[in-house]
């Protein structure tokens, strides 16, 4: 700022001193200010790289938070909630300490979505091989990773209807090409405004732009709802959505190996011209429609039919790249999600590539399974075999014994695979899974259902899906139940759960059941078909208190201990619900 005030003070001088002075004191003065534009320029460089620095750190900041599994400390996607999802809620995998939440590395919107549809949706098997090779491929790649995260979270939020907004417009068939008169107006009438006006101010004519003016305010008042209510539609403010093709020309330079990544770069490039060239020409227009904005739009827009003239080169725009607009975005989300997968792989070296093969049998097994929302120093691993058909994984175990968490880890690394993602094990195995789940079940006031006709509807919805013939070849339904039937007595919940079980099982379908009924299972064709297994506790000692311990190690054959009446002694209460004189560590029994 003294650089400028220097210059302007020698540029004032110089025209006030003696003539001999001026030249020097000018040239001076434009030096000081030029002097001052350089030093800007570079200032503003600095602050773009502090910006940059600062982004790529927070980056960092990000990745260590999920691998300690710090869920306060992570940024919340922008994730719309599965309702009614078959699996979704009950598996955490959207929300708070979530999957998508440890898979987060994802900056664009393109790429968040991306990563919702695989969460939801499971791949087949050569489209989950083609994943796993492209992760495998971008897990090194760190700086690249770390950068198109950076750049997509410097752009700035974009919306799911600000996206949907620009595709759906980019599909739509071109306007303005058949208005063959408004386009020749456009050009005509301004030039008759401005000679006339022009004309008009040197005194050859008089007031002749009064006709060219009120035809300009007809044909605004013609086209002008069509047309600002696209420009409506296009804006994005502030939205990243201006700045994609700076994420899309990294992910274009890229010299990828595998085919699926060399697929998706190319797609980028592909059309009638490449996706970055093409992008910026499309937000430098609709940047260029916001002087609808500014005080200015009236007067230039009937000096000049502004509008119509930025609507038609928008027009071109679509005419020539609409519909490569969708699979540019797509390419780019893909990528996006994929370098998220490769985040989790890098920061999990241990995990795996689970093998999804059509041709298998139908069994998950799985050694060293865990649970991957948890961190590794509370990750406790076990092996688990689940199928083939005829047969149930039978769950039994105490309060607090693992049950539970068993279950979500089965299915959270089903979800994994089936998203082309490494899962939390050291193998894993399985054929094509449609996974459905019955864990957290919630009544409703508002539509008048008890928990027990809700979770009566989440079963029914689970034995359909298990008998449904509508299931691609080759793929098998993965079930996962936990504690069904709590709404009702013991005696029919007994007789009902054993009667979902045999739906189940008569189905083909494979899957697992959680218990506290250690009799669920001695029905005499059931026992024949379920694979009993069950987590225990120890009672320890600590400070002179028993306390509960649990190894969360699962272990053949069913549960022989139960610990509600010793919780019940934990929290001080005693076994007929009085208080006890004990806290939270009171001897149990």
């Amino acid at each position: 700022m003294s650089l400028f005030l220097a210059g302007s003070t020698l540029v004032v001088l110089s025209q006030t001193l003696l003539p001999g002075l001026a030249l020097p004191l000018l040239i001076a003065g434009f030096a000081l200010a030029n002097a001052f534009l350089v030093l800007m320029y570079r200032h503003a460089r600095v602050r773009r790289a502090e910006a940059w620095q600062a982004q790529l750190e927070h980056v960092s900041n990000q990745t260590g938070a999920r691998l300690r599994r710090a869920w306060d400390e992570l940024d919340e996607l922008d994730v719309a909630p599965a309702i009614d999802h078959p699996y979704a809620d009950d598996l955490d995998v959207f929300g708070h300490a979530s999957l998508i939440g440890l898979l987060g590395a994802v900056g664009t919107r393109p790429g968040i979505q991306a990563l919702r549809a695989w969460l939801m949706d499971p791949a087949s098997p050569s489209e989950i091989r083609a994943r796993q090779e492209a992760v495998a491929e971008l897990t090194p790649m760190l700086d690249f990773r770390d950068s198109l995260t950076a750049r997509g979270r410097m752009l700035g939020s974009v919306t799911v209807e600000e996206l949907e907004s620009l595709l759906a417009w980019a599909e739509e068939p071109v306007w303005l090409r058949d208005k063959k008169v408004v386009r020749i107006l456009s050009w005509v009438l301004p030039f008759l405004t401005v000679s006339t006006i022009t004309l008009h101010a040197m005194g050859v004519v008089g007031y002749l732009w009064i006709p060219p003016i009120a035809a300009t305010l007809v044909l605004m008042r013609h086209v002008g709802t069509r047309i600002l209510g696209d420009f409506a539609r296009l804006s994005s403010g502030d939205s990243g959505l201006r700045r994609y093709a700076e994420v899309v020309e990294e992910i274009a330079a890229q010299d990828f190996e595998s085919p699926h990544l060399r697929g998706l770069r190319d797609g980028l490039t592909e059309g009638h011209e490449p996706a970055p060239g093409a992008l910026r020409r499309l937000f430098r227009w609709i940047e260029l429609s916001d002087l609808r904005l500014s005080d200015l739009h009236f007067p230039m827009n009937l000096l000049t039919l502004w509008d119509i003239h930025v609507y038609a080169a928008l027009d071109r725009w679509r005419e020539r790249c609409g519909l490569d607009l969708r699979p540019w975005l797509d390419s780019l989300g893909d990528t996006d999600a994929l370098s998220a997968l490769a985040g989790l792989a890098h920061a999990h070296p241990g995990w795996t590539f689970p093998q999804v093969e059509e041709s298998a049998e139908p069994v998950l097994a799985a050694k060293g399974l865990g649970h991957p929302l948890l961190s590794t120093a509370k990750c406790v691993t076990n092996d688990v075999t689940v199928g083939p058909h005829d047969t149930f994984l039978l769950v039994t175990g105490s309060n607090m014994s693992g049950k539970s968490t068993l279950l979500r880890a089965i299915g959270l690394n089903t979800v994994l695979a089936g998203a082309g993602a490494p899962a939390c094990a050291s193998s894993l195995s399985m054929p094509p899974l449609e996974l459905r789940t019955s864990m957290r079940i919630r009544d409703s006031i508002e539509e008048g259902v008890s928990y027990f006709m809700a979770e009566l509807k989440r079963l029914k919805e689970v034995v359909d899906a298990a008998h449904a013939e509508s299931r691609t070849a080759g793929s098998h339904l993965l079930y996962l139940l936990d504690e069904i039937l709590l709404g009702t007595n013991t005696a029919e919940r007994q007789i009902a759960a054993r009667q979902v079980i045999r739906h189940l099982l008569d189905s083909g379908a494979i899957g697992a059941v959680t218990t506290h009924d250690l009799t669920l299972a001695d029905a005499e064709d059931l026992k024949a078909r379920a694979h009993p297994v069950f987590f225990t506790e120890a009672v320890g000692e600590a400070s002179d208190d028993a306390v509960l311990q649990f190894d969360y190690q699962l272990r053949p054959g069913i549960a022989n201990s139960t610990n509600a009446l010793k919780l019940m002694r934990l929290i001080g209460l005693d076994g007929n619900g009085a208080r006890t004189g004990g806290g939270p560590h009171q001897a149990a029994e």
